[in-house]
């Protein structure tokens, strides 16, 4: 069974695959692979479901 918190939140490319960046939020860590971060960034309303809160998250 794949273990899903060292997977990218977006695409579930795991650490094997792509670099994962690790980030705290609300006391859990996430991961992200370096192809998403623009998403973080740029289009975070795409994380919703993804990211508890991610609804109410603005783009930088």
């Amino acid at each position: 069974m794949e273990n899903i918190e060292n997977t990218c939140i977006v695409c579930k490319k795991t650490e094997e695959e792509v670099p994962l960046i690790i980030m705290k939020y609300r006391g859990k860590e996430i991961r992200i692979c370096p192809q998403h971060v623009p998403v973080l960034i740029h289009d975070p309303h795409k994380l919703t479901g993804l990211i508890e809160g991610a609804e109410n998250f603005t783009a930088g």
